[in-house]
């Protein structure tokens, strides 16, 4: 199922009517940059809305939410709407967008940042000290090439072992330890007796 697409003119209309404006990005992202009064249900932790009042979703350029109309409209259990164009659509149209310059970079754009730099790095140092440094630049395009075509982090769990960000649940303290019993026992001599 679809959602219909509205303006950011229509969108203001609804709002003033009591419609509930819903940010499907992430909380850092959100922080970074909101329409004032939109609440933050990522898609990571949707849930089901109920009600009369209509509910208006949007994400940054629209993209997100349109590729997860479907979705949203299964957790939308009144009438519900996709901000056409997004947060970039909302200010192209001169409405307030609140910003936070001193809230940290989205997670995105830091790994962006990094890998580009890495590449830059393993390049630059190719052409001045090592034609082997070059392996560096390549190491990088394997691990974005990779995390794209598997749609997950090229560097596992990097972005959750972030200083404000939660651990997965597979980090738990009783699978740490299970983890760590396992690695143990691989390394203990097998002379027929375990102690654990």
């Amino acid at each position: 199922m679809t959602l219909p697409t509205i303006t950011p003119a229509q969108t203001q209309v609804l709002i003033n009517d009591g419609a509930r404006l819903i940010d499907i990005r992430d909380p850092d992202e959100h922080r970074r940059q909101s329409i004032p009064g939109a609440s933050n249900m990522p898609l990571a932790s949707l849930q089901p809305l109920t009600g009369q009042s209509p509910v208006i979703w949007h994400c940054r350029s629209g993209m997100r939410t349109a590729g997860n109309a479907a979705v949203l409209a299964e957790n939308s259990g009144c009438p519900a709407y996709l901000l056409e164009g997004g947060i970039e659509a909302w200010r192209a149209a001169g409405l307030p967008v609140r910003t936070n310059s001193k809230a940290p970079l989205e997670m995105m754009r830091q790994v962006q940042i990094a890998a580009g730099l890495l590449v830059l790095t393993g390049i630059i140092l190719s052409l001045t000290v090592a034609p082997g440094f070059i392996a560096l630049a390549g190491f990088v395009g394997a691990g974005l090439t990779f995390a794209g075509v598997t749609d997950g982090a090229a560097w596992p769990d990097c972005s959750r072992t972030c200083p404000g960000t939660a651990a997965p649940p597979e980090r738990s303290a009783a699978a740490a330890s299970q983890r760590g019993i396992m690695v143990l026992r691989a390394s203990l001599p097998t002379n027929g007796s375990n102690p654990l």
